[in-house]
């Protein structure tokens, strides 16, 4: 046969094992996709210098860069297993069966599915040998060149509307009207207003209370996970006194409180954006621990996501009576978003995320650092990591071009400890204090801005922050890895 007529014939056998196995996911278990297992096991064996540059290279588009890398090179596997297969359908079929086996073996590492999980990726690979070996046989044995194009449309229409359906089924949950049937949290001890000259938006900075479509985001789910809050049940137990298991709706009608909160991704880099700032509604994590009764001798709480994805959190500081950590059912308003964590996630200020902020959380468990490791801690990251003093340049951009009086503003947080000064210099003279904007509280970042008068001429500017306990954000650039960033935050510009 043709190149072409052999290239496409590889392409149409993968694609209907994928769409096979996407369609039988939407009935086990939308994660046992083939597609996604086999993509949210490359996320995990992936070494975190790798994932580190892919966060900071694509932000938020990480993930999607990952699923058009796999789509591109399943595509070119596919051809050249069609071409090897001119003359004998035999390397095909090894392919489609090899993918099957990949997905078979995805699909068990994942902590998330159950063992109906492996159907998906079964189907994948019968479908994938059944079908190639069908239109090669096509393509070989017909003499007539308008029933291979036929075969060839049919398969490629079956494989789509498996694949829509498998979507269909995946997504069936109306997530989003559950959401909406929570309506609006009630909550019972609001946060403070939210006073005047929080911000410096005129002069460059965010504004102080992030929208939610605009909160950072990075997680590990290649597909958000859709739980509707009516199925959600929280378990707490390990090393409790008694163990609890909480509906939604046993957590929704408590004493509800509200807090300001700033998050930090570990995963930052000097100047990064994954900084942000929200109203978190939820019910005192304190409060829910000291009901199961903590144990002596736990010092972890290993918390744990719909999805598998787990954390490990330091008991003293969950337990902070000031600390003021939640299980976080809303946000600015209204239920958390889905990529936020809806039905409920875990926020506990001054700790980086990646130990902290689990998102659909579904069990928390009091347990030792001995006895268990989260995600990243296995990863080589650092068991405590608290939130290191930091501070931002928002404004003037990079090689910007200034013109007259110069205003460089920006962001600093030092979460839970608040921010008590930041201060800015040019080109390497002596350091000078910004004016701050008024402060919320020791959780939430604080904005600066300063003015300079500099002469014509490309200048440097560097900012450093200092909290309120007298600790001064370090100069020394140290890299994310293993509890978070340091150095000072500088941009080069040029004044007109």
């Amino acid at each position: 046969m043709s190149r072409w007529t052999a290239a496409l014939i590889g392409f149409l056998g993968v694609a209907a094992a994928l769409a096979a196995g996407h369609l039988v996911a939407g009935l086990v278990g939308p994660t046992a996709s083939p597609f996604l297992a086999v993509g949210n096991t490359a996320i995990d064996f992936t070494p975190s210098p790798l994932k580190d540059f892919a966060v900071r290279t694509f932000g938020t588009y990480d993930k999607l860069v990952l699923l058009l890398g796999m789509a591109v090179v399943i595509a070119a596997v596919a051809v050249v297993a069609g071409l090897l297969s001119r003359r004998s359908a035999l390397p095909g079929t090894l392919l489609a069966a090899a993918l099957g086996a990949v997905g078979v073996a995805a699909v068990l590492y994942r902590p998330d599915l159950g063992s109906l999980g492996v159907l998906a990726p079964i189907a994948a690979g019968v479908v994938g040998v059944l079908v190639f070996r069908w239109l090669h046989r096509v393509a070989t044995d017909s003499a007539s060149p308008g029933e291979g194009r036929r075969t060839f449309l049919i398969a490629a229409g079956a494989s789509v509307l498996a694949g829509l359906g498998g979507q269909f089924l995946g997504t069936r949950g109306d997530v989003e009207g559950s959401r909406r049937a929570v309506g609006r949290l009630k909550v019972a001890t609001p946060a403070p207003a939210i006073p005047a000259g929080v911000d410096f938006v005129a002069d460059g900075t965010p504004p102080f209370i992030t929208p939610n479509q605009d909160f950072y985001r990075v997680d590990t789910a290649l597909s958000v996970p859709r739980v509707l809050a009516e199925d959600w049940e929280l378990r707490v137990h390990g090393l409790v006194d008694r163990e609890l298991r909480l509906r939604y709706a046993d957590l929704r009608d408590r004493d509800l409180v509200e807090r300001t909160i700033t998050m930090t991704c570990v995963s930052n880099e000097v100047g990064g954006p994954y900084v942000s700032t929200a109203n978190f509604i939820g019910v005192p994590l304190r409060d829910v621990l000291l009901e199961a009764g903590v144990r002596p001798g736990a010092d972890q709480l290993y918390s744990t996501s719909v999805d598998g994805w787990t954390a490990g959190s330091p008991v003293d500081v969950v337990l902070e009576e000031d600390r003021g950590a939640l299980i976080a059912l809303g946000m600015n308003g209204e239920p958390l978003p889905v990529e936020h964590g809806f039905p409920a996630r875990l926020v506990v200020p001054g700790l980086y995320g990646y130990l902290s902020a689990t998102k659909w959380v579904v069990d928390l468990e009091l347990t030792t650092f001995a006895d268990k490791r989260g995600y990243w801690l296995e990863r080589g990251w650092g068991q405590r990591a608290p939130v290191k003093v930091m501070s931002r340049i928002d404004r003037p951009q990079g090689f910007a071009t200034v013109r007259g009086r110069t205003v460089v503003s920006g962001v600093a947080w030092a979460q839970p400890t608040g921010v008590a000064k930041v201060e800015v210099r040019t080109d390497g003279g002596p350091w000078r204090d910004a004016a701050l904007a008024v402060a919320v509280n020791g959780s939430t970042w604080r904005m600066w801005r300063a003015e300079l008068d500099l002469p014509p001429g490309g200048h440097t500017v560097e900012c450093r922050a200092t909290d309120r306990a007298g600790v001064t954000q370090p100069s020394e650039r140290v890299a994310p890895v293993p509890d978070g960033a340091t150095g000072w935050h500088s941009i080069f510009f040029t004044v007109e």
